[in-house]
């Protein structure tokens, strides 16, 4: 057991970490108990090579068994919707990379088990912080989550559960895995604070998905907060208050009062269409990795699939999938979407992006190297492979196709060659594919932005990536934390590049969306509005909350509140000005406490 320590804790000591999961939660700390173990790299003799292995075998069939029986936990809870995530834990105990490996190093390197699984973790860790993207980074906390129940394991320890809590508490922890939080009792564990993490860990999500008010990344909180602290976190802000005063007690129940009101008021906008007070409507959809999240999706009231991430469905098993089991997730999802749209990125690695078989060159500037589109039609059979199996899945119902990353005319002519000869082939060979299936690409580059006119001539819609195009646009490394501060969606850049992407799309006829983080801001979903977006695809928990705004607006009101902002100089001036025109004309919506 740890040792007590007595910590003096002063009156509204306050914490600020990463807001996680929005709302505010009262109550005491229940500080989990996970000692962090010592692991001990030692030598072991041939003779004892096949008992570490048999010993390292066991430890991954317990840890498989743990998460088939959380699975069975959750279908009792009524939370099949979460349950891909703990399929993907699955999949990783099945990882070549992280078993193959351990084992490889047992035998080869004739050290015990605890050592070669460390160095491999080790090894996975550091290729996941090297990723800039935020998504994709946070799949680390994956690995972090297999390997501590993988170690325990192999060490006999035992884990404490979180489905044993029996009073209403905040749990205090180094580091939740989603199959801890999918073990929470709603009504017992009512929020949740960790040293680690990050806003995309599949934990986060989860904890959103249930409406689990959580802070992350507060690094040292296990260590300052003794088990029955009195505290507040709020999610939607990042703070968490120890020892709350009884004034500061008083502000923070009025604060979760209404917070509370307003959560319970978007329940009645999931099944209303996302319309303006003057009839401009707009489709609200969902970004997804898994199949699986589109039933969270549907329940939101997502109009369709925005953003079919496919990254994920290369990043397990020992290799890239084939065209079946391609086939086979696309159309699932199409069929699972009907009668909505399910838009479908070709594979997006490279730069940022790790998928380990690929064995990608280390190269200098990888963000502008080998990555997206330009790796597709080099790798012209993974390509074709893909392509196939979306054009099988869209004889199942309405598959749009979207190319990333695309710079210049010629990029996008190519990938329609190889899509027609892909349909030829699959037509002569009497395979049935769909017809009409849209191609759009998506907008992240400064190229792409300056000739837009003439992209817009060649596809069905555009896609305005904003995560990448902010970043080369400002050229700013977001995972950089030097200069992350620069990273402004309201630049006036950004607002400009935007503007002439619409203006094009308008003037070609075609559909313009957006994918990236901004659409799912309630913020600038005005100023997309205005700017003459017709799709936004987000996070399916911040459809409800785009679309009540949405409704409580009129167009011709937002077109002058960009009008304004568009002559304005630095992305301070035009996020102060946002905020005060939006409190002062949509008090309902906006207030000082949404800033």
């Amino acid at each position: 057991m740890m040792a007590s320590v007595k910590i003096n804790i002063a009156e509204d000591t306050m914490l600020v970490g990463i807001a996680a999961a929005p709302g505010i939660a009262i109550s005491r700390s229940h500080l989990v108990n996970r000692d962090r173990m010592t692991v001990i790299e030692r030598r072991i003799s041939p003779e004892e090579v096949d008992p570490e292995i048999g010993a390292f075998k066991d430890a991954v069939e317990r840890s498989k068994a743990q998460l088939i029986e959380v699975k069975d936990q959750a279908d009792s809870k009524e939370l099949t919707e979460h349950l891909y995530i703990i399929d993907t834990h699955l999949l990783i105990l099945d990882d070549e990379m992280l078993i193959g490996e351990t084992i490889g190093l047992i035998r080869g390197e004739l050290i015990n088990a605890e050592g070669a699984l460390n160095r491999v973790l080790s090894k996975l860790r550091r290729v996941f912080d090297k990723i800039s993207d935020e998504y994709l980074r946070e799949r680390r906390s994956d690995i972090d989550s297999i390997g501590d129940r993988l170690m325990r394991n192999l060490l006999g320890e035992t884990r404490e559960s979180l489905a044993d809590v029996n009073e209403q508490v905040i749990v205090v922890a180094h580091v939740l895995s989603p199959a801890d939080t999918v073990q929470i009792d709603k009504s017992k564990v009512i929020g949740f604070v960790t040293d680690i993490g990050g806003r995309t860990s599949h934990t986060a999500i989860l904890a959103r998905s249930l409406g689990i008010p959580a802070v992350v990344g507060l690094e040292t909180v296990t260590s300052l907060v003794p088990d029955g602290t009195p505290m507040i976190i709020d999610g939607s802000t990042g703070t968490v208050i120890l020892r709350p005063s009884t004034e500061t007690f008083r502000d923070y129940l009025e604060k979760k009062q209404h917070y509370d009101y307003l959560e319970s008021e978007l329940v009645q906008f999931r099944s209303l269409p996302a319309e303006t007070r003057d009839g401009y409507s707009l489709a609200l959809r969902s970004n997804i990795d898994f199949v699986e999240e589109i039933t969270v999706a549907r329940e939101q009231g997502a109009q369709g699939i925005g953003l079919f991430r496919t990254e994920f469905l290369f990043m397990s098993g020992e290799g890239p999938p084939s065209e079946d089991e391609q086939f086979d997730i696309y159309r699932a999802a199409v069929e699972k979407m009907a009668p909505f749209p399910v838009t479908i990125r070709t594979l997006d690695v490279g730069g940022d992006k790790f998928v380990p078989e690929f064995n990608l060159a280390d190269e200098v500037n990888p963000a502008m190297g080998l990555r997206a589109i330009r790796f597709s039609l080099k790798e012209v059979n993974l390509f074709k492979t893909q392509l196939r199996a979306i054009l099988r899945a869209a004889a199942f119902g309405h598959i749009r196709i979207m190319f990333p990353m695309i710079s210049g005319v010629a990029e996008v002519r190519d990938c329609k060659q190889f899509l027609e000869r892909e349909r030829q082939e699959l037509l002569s060979a009497g395979i049935t594919c769909g017809e009409n299936v849209e191609v759009g690409i998506m907008i992240e580059t400064p190229a792409a932005v300056l000739i837009a006119d003439l992209l817009a001539k060649e596809v069905d819609f555009f896609s305005v990536g904003t995560n990448d195009l902010i970043q080369y646009c400002l050229a700013i490394d977001r995972g950089n934390e030097h200069v992350a501060y620069l990273y402004e969606p309201m630049h006036p850049a950004v607002l400009q590049a935007l503007l002439l992407i619409c203006q094009a799309a308008k003037s070609a006829g075609i559909e313009v969306g957006m994918c990236g983080e901004m659409a799912g801001e309630d913020l600038y979903s005005l100023v997309l509005i205005a700017l003459g977006f017709s799709e936004l695809s987000m996070n399916a928990v911040n459809i409800s909350r785009v679309k009540r705004i949405v409704r409580q607006v009129k167009i011709s009101e937002v077109e002058q509140i960009l009008d304004q902002l568009m002559t304005l100089a630095t992305a301070e001036e035009v996020a102060a000005a946002l905020e005060k025109e939006m409190s002062q004309r949509y008090p309902q919506v906006f207030s000082e406490a949404h800033f």
